[in-house]
């Protein structure tokens, strides 16, 4: 029962911690870890001694998958240089740097223990990169490069924790034993990774039940974990390499009502697993900060070596950024932008370095009656409350302070409506390919919905000021309209003449078509502030031919003034500068005047807007 209470305990408070932080607007990691602290120090409060297999095995294996799911795999290759450079190359860097630093500090620690120290505090963490980085909005491919990191440094740092425990235990452990090892646990977790990838991905394609399909993943992390491990075998590299190629193959593999299953589910397991983790890590702080109190050390040392392993994995971390930027391989083009990425990118991918509960679980491996173990401890808790405050709270700071651009709404409207325009396409084409007999005008509805989900698509970029957009109307009045028709069914369920389980079936379809509405209104919003200059995508010889100008000011759509008609936005012809209404305008001059003169490029007539569409290939820029 007092285990019972303390479960509901960390569920509610993590619930009301992250609702509040959204409230004040702070992240919930900080306010989670500051409860948690607060909470250490009531003596109502059960002590939580936070075990290192509950980490390694209940909570780090789930985590890392649903992390792994949400990664690109293309974005991850693409990035695979920097993300194996900060994972492999600073790891072993930073448990080096941190030796050095703790046995100078600490004399009496031998080598061993020093660097198993270093490789327990080296990896940052997954979760708190994700939960801060997205949160603050960095650019994306600082996100994927962090994440990246924070997936594959864990199995560094456990590798190199184990062979530095071993060769403490004086197992006489030499440089070519260890390489071995590590070359070992490495490949061995990639191969146990694939292979769960390839058995999942058959049994996959037997199975059409949406929850046996989410059964299935929520056993993978652990099923990979643990076998890896079994076979001595990097556990953290087996969930990570499993859930990026199920992740990556999921449109292929699975069901659609599948993939909205279980990305819903490890979205919740996700939400739920990662907020515990702070307030799990803030609990701890009372009864480590006693016990290394009681040790023989000084008040004074302790304070000293665990400020001097914070600022040495700080430094060391900046250290190492700026030389592999070129070292290893100089910066390329950024596909998202154009441009090479700044020397501000690498400063703020080094201020990112924020620690989480993977370095508390791995201190606890370190055997009871290691000298001074209480005080190594609070050295990993100084670290990851260290590095969450400093660096986590400054990072918003730090990226406003050297001007780095956050993911722009502008940018991503475009080239949602790009792809949505260029899937149509191919749609289209298909469409023509097959034979049917179209006695009831069904291809036609076809290709309007199409149409119109274009149209919401495009019209989220602009429309004329202060005019509400075909799409918003629509989702306006559908939305009455289902409330309308959700309170009769549920009036017929309140009478008992129709069976529950048709009740439950109109209702769930009601609740499906009200989720597909396109009801984001702020998202406009944020649209119509922005302004973006960048590419998007693809390019084409006729976009390359034909660079945005400056539109005419009070732009008007002739023809719709001479037919009477009202137009949703404006787009201005680079051949010939002629005006015209956009697709979801009752007259699509612009499209019309395309097939009229074949100018294959216009571009956004719409103030703050430069962005350009060619006919032809169906690209923007």
């Amino acid at each position: 029962m007092d285990v019972a209470l303390l479960l509901c305990g960390l569920a509610v408070g993590v619930l009301v911690c992250t609702e509040v932080a959204r409230r004040i607007d702070v992240p919930a990691p900080f306010l989670l870890i500051a409860v948690g602290v607060a909470a250490s120090y009531i003596p109502q409060v059960p002590q939580v001694y936070l075990d290192h297999d509950v980490v390694l095995l209940g909570l780090l294996p789930p985590l890392l998958y649903a992390a792994a799911q949400q990664t690109s795999l293309v974005d991850f290759n693409a990035n695979r240089r920097p993300i194996l450079a900060l994972s492999v190359g600073l790891v072993i860097f930073t448990a080096a740097g941190v030796a050095v630093v703790v046995h100078l500090l600490l004399p009496g620690i031998s080598w061993a223990v020093a660097f198993a120290i270093g490789a327990v505090v080296a990896p940052p963490d997954a979760v708190a990169a994700t939960a801060i980085a997205r949160r603050i909005g960095l650019p994306r491919r600082i996100v994927t490069i962090l994440e990246g990191e924070s997936l594959v440094n864990d199995a560094t740092a456990l590798v190199g924790l184990r062979t530095a425990l071993a060769v403490a235990a004086g197992t006489g452990l030499d440089a070519w034993e260890v390489s071995l090892d590590f070359v070992r646990a490495a490949g061995g977790g990639v191969l146990v990774g694939i292979v769960f990838f390839v058995v999942v991905a058959k049994v996959r394609r037997w199975i059409a039940d949406p929850v046996t399909d989410s059964a299935i993943s929520l056993v993978v992390p652990f099923a990979a974990y643990v076998l890896a491990e079994e076979l001595h075998a990097s556990g953290v590299l087996a969930v990570v390499i499993a859930g990026l190629l199920l992740g990556h193959k999921a449109p292929v593999l699975q069901s659609a009502q599948s993939r909205i299953a279980e990305r819903l589910n490890w979205r919740t397991i996700a939400f739920v697993l990662e907020n515990t983790v702070f307030l799990l890590i803030g609990l701890q702080a009372w009864w480590i900060i006693e016990g290394a109190v009681d040790s023989d050390l000084g008040l004074g040392r302790i304070v000293a070596v665990c400020a001097a392993v914070l600022g040495a994995v700080i430094v060391l971390r900046l250290v190492w950024v700026f030389p592999s930027r070129y070292l290893f391989r100089r910066p390329t083009v950024d596909p998202d932008t154009g441009e090479t990425p700044p020397w501000t990118y690498t400063f703020l991918l080094g201020w990112a370095g924020m620690r989480g509960v993977v370095t508390l679980a791995a201190a606890f491996v370190i055997p009871e009656g290691t000298e001074d173990r209480e005080v190594l401890v609070l050295i990993a808790l100084t670290v990851v409350g260290g590095t969450l405050f400093l660096q986590g709270m400054t990072l918003p700071w730090v990226a406003r302070a050297l001007k780095v651009p956050s993911p722009d709404p502008v940018e991503d409207a475009l080239a949602r409506a790009t792809l949505l325009q260029q899937a149509s396409k191919s749609a289209l084409q298909r469409l023509d390919e097959l034979e049917y007999d179209d006695r009831h005008g069904i291809v036609e509805l076809i290709r309007q919905r199409l149409d119109q989900r274009n149209f919401a698509a495009w019209e989220r970029l602009a429309t004329v000021e202060d005019q509400e957009a075909p799409s918003e109307l629509y989702s306006r009045v559908r939305l009455e309209l289902l409330q309308a028709e959700r309170h009769r069914v549920l009036e017929i369920r309140s009478a008992g003449t129709v069976p529950a389980e048709v009740v439950a079936d109109v209702l769930a379809m009601l609740d499906v078509e009200e989720s597909m509405l396109d009801v984001a209104a702020e998202e406009r919003q944020q649209i119509r502030i922005s302004a973006s200059g960048r590419r998007t995508g693809e390019t084409c010889a006729d976009l390359d031919a034909r660079p945005a100008i400056q539109t005419v000011e009070d732009p008007a759509c002739q023809r719709c003034l001479e037919e009477g008609l009202h137009w949703v936005a404006l787009r201005q012809c680079l051949t010939c500068g002629n005006i015209g209404c956009c697709d979801s305008s009752t007259g699509q001059h612009a499209t019309a005047h395309f097939h009229d003169t074949t100018h294959p490029v216009m571009q956004s007539a719409e103030p703050g807007e430069d962005w350009r569409w060619c006919y032809v290939h169906h690209l923007t820029a």
